[in-house]
């Protein structure tokens, strides 16, 4: 590099479980540019994790829903205020980690000097970006940390942390363990179990599974079950209260970080392939991620303890499957780290 930013902007507009994904190269480019200031631009519902992380020193939070699928007029008039307000900042070099045509065009009328995006064959500009040398080509595949990280190798980072990490705050872990010892389950395992999956349907083990998983191990484990849906379960929330035993704990209302703290008290956590599911694996707690084949996944858990419970589809996944995979994490057993690409 020519000069040494001092105002950058990070463009990183992917969903919950891809910006926690993306925690270690913004490590690293907080790590490489310790006394630049960082704005992170991200979707409104992640703003809460760029917060946890720390690496921001400010975090533009933009309504991408807003943006694509609103009324188109309102649209444009929000794309040219995002662009004035960017424009204002003045920054002097721009990442964009995601790498859409939309985020490219964002970071080249930023009117930053510098620009360093990612290469997505099909769904870059790459000709936007003029840094030197570029980032190499996104290899399918790959997994989801690397490719953040692979958009930072013109910087001379290498051998970055790999593993995702969010801190805690203090007022939402007393607020969880509050509501656990209203409960009478603080010094009972807890295992956590995420039955939705977002939006992606069929991404879901079926509900019935989950309840015969909850009431083996209620029955031979002794441990308490702690139910999580997000906004995008709440249909699921009402079935979920009359299937799982009444003893169960919900959570179906918690905040971002709120939900981080209260999936660090877990033992273990199971879950379909969901952004609460990364969240458990940054604060530390082992995952149980269901598959339904182990092809090679942009998007298991990173980190040592974690475990792939997979068939060759969601519907075929046997309950013993994940008993004998979550027994292990309550026993302590040795398992091995997700696989990782």
């Amino acid at each position: 590099m020519n000069s040494d930013p001092r105002n950058i902007l990070v463009i990183d507009f992917g969903q919950l479980g891809d910006v926690v994904l993306s925690l270690p190269a913004l490590r690293a480019i907080r790590e490489r540019f310790a006394d630049s200031r960082i704005t992170v631009a991200v979707g409104l519902p992640t703003v809460p994790i760029l917060e946890l992380s720390g690496y921001a020193d400010v975090t533009l939070g933009v309504d991408r829903v807003e943006l694509r699928d609103g009324p188109k007029l309102r649209s444009i008039m929000k794309i040219a205020r995002l662009v004035k307000e960017v424009r204002r900042r003045s920054f002097d070099f721009v990442i964009d980690l995601h790498s859409l045509s939309e985020t490219n065009l964002l970071g080249y009328l930023s009117g930053a000097p510098l620009r360093l995006f990612g290469h997505r064959p099909g769904r870059s500009i790459n000709f936007l970006s003029n840094f030197n040398p570029k980032p190499p080509v996104e290899g399918a595949g790959r997994h989801a940390v690397d490719r953040y990280l692979d958009v930072l190798a013109p910087l001379g980072i290498r051998d970055a942390q790999r593993v995702p990490q969010l801190k805690l705050r203090d007022e939402d872990t007393r607020t969880i363990q509050e509501i656990l010892k209203k409960e009478n389950a603080s010094y009972t395992p807890l295992i956590g179990l995420f039955p939705g999956s977002g939006q992606h349907t069929t991404k879901r083990w079926p509900l019935e599974r989950f309840r015969e998983l909850a009431e083996r191990l209620i029955r031979d484990e002794g441990v308490r079950l702690v139910l999580f849906a997000g906004p995008e379960e709440r249909e699921m929330v009402e079935k979920m209260r009359a299937v799982f035993p009444p003893a169960t704990i919900i959570f179906d209302r918690l905040n971002i970080p709120q939900l981080a703290a209260a999936l660090a008290q877990l033992t273990c956590f199971v879950s379909n392939s969901t952004g609460p599911m990364h969240i458990a694996a940054a604060t530390g707690t082992p995952v149980v991620m269901l598959l339904p084949s182990l092809t090679p996944d942009s998007f298991t858990p990173v980190g040592e303890g974690h475990h792939i419970v997979f068939s060759r589809s969601l519907e075929e996944l046997k309950v013993s499957e994940v008993y004998d995979a979550t027994r292990a994490m309550v026993l302590n057993e040795g398992l091995c780290s997700a696989p990782s690409r």
